[in-house]
């Protein structure tokens, strides 16, 4: 019986429907940027449409969002292009909470999302 009313219950958590999340455009995002031979980290702070130069890269935001009351847990789509190369080194959504999921991959250079700006 008991095994009857646990499996009744987990049918009736999947059968409610989920709610999606509230994402937030935010004004802006926070990049930090690593050079891998000189050791040094850099705050990037940066606007929808803009495009900032670090190192040889040029980072451009078009879009960061987060949940409701979390800008910490950022999504930031960048194109990060190296002046040297001629396709882009990294096109795509970077996840503030998990880096490592869709990451730039580049030998000198190593840039992640810290959080969405609201201000």
């Amino acid at each position: 019986m008991k095994l009857a009313l646990q499996a009744l219950g987990i049918a009736a958590f999947f059968a409610m429907p989920l709610t999606a999340q509230e994402a937030i455009t935010g004004t802006g995002a926070v990049l930090r940027g690593l050079d891998k031979v000189s050791s040094e980290t850099t705050d990037i702070t940066i606007r929808p449409g803009q495009t900032v130069a670090y190192g040889k890269l040029q980072i451009t935001l078009s879009d960061c969002r987060y949940p409701s009351g979390a800008p910490a847990r950022a999504m930031a789509y960048l194109v990060i292009e190296d002046e040297r190369a001629s396709v882009p080194a990294f096109t795509g959504w970077m996840d503030a909470s998990a880096p490592a999921l869709n990451a730039l991959d580049h030998q000198r250079y190593d840039v992640w999302v810290l959080r969405c700006t609201t201000e």
